[in-house]
């Protein structure tokens, strides 16, 4: 099902190593730094872990070579004054707020990448010389092998097992 997404098949086109074992050689990645760039909400969070379960269970190898990075767009532009800070969390957000006169401080939540000018964009998250990547690692085959079978697997028992046992857990809930 994953192999007939237009977009899916792009990706495999554009890294060039193929997919399966048959065809997937990771010598033949027309890049070594594949970067996996999405909204910062919860919705991109959603589309990065659909990502990252593809590259986990068809190119593997791509993280094993250290080829996969994950880029931090900002979730917030906060305005103190005529001066743009940037916020990647609540957390961040709430920090800035606290530091500042709150009656100068104006507060941009983007909803997506689009929202954002290409100047933001690039200094955010594009740039190298400043944006955040995040390189994807496994660093315990057995626990990531676990995770993916159970939260990203076709079966439905242990998915729903593991989030009664982890429902309390819960810190950022998006309904």
């Amino acid at each position: 099902k994953i192999l007939s997404n237009e977009e899916i098949k792009t990706i495999i086109t554009a890294i060039g190593t193929g997919i399966g074992s048959d065809e997937f050689n990771v010598e033949k990645a027309r890049y070594h730094k594949i970067i996996i760039m999405t909204d910062a909400d919860v919705d991109g969070s959603h589309i990065k872990t659909l990502l990252l379960t593809f590259f986990y269970r068809y190119m593997q190898d791509l993280i094993k070579r250290g080829f996969l990075y994950i880029a931090k767009p900002p979730l917030y532009n906060i305005k103190v004054g005529k001066e743009s800070l940037y916020a990647y969390s609540d957390n961040e957000r709430d920090a800035i707020i606290k530091k500042n006169d709150k009656s100068k401080v104006s507060i941009q939540r983007y909803k997506g990448l689009g929202e954002m000018n290409p100047d933001q964009l690039w200094e955010t998250t594009m740039d190298p010389k400043y944006r955040t990547l995040l390189k994807v690692c496994i660093e315990d085959e057995v626990e990531a092998e676990d995770a993916f079978s159970v939260l990203m697997g076709d079966a439905v028992e242990p998915r729903r097992k593991f989030i009664e046992e982890n429902a309390q857990n819960v810190q950022n809930l998006d309904i």
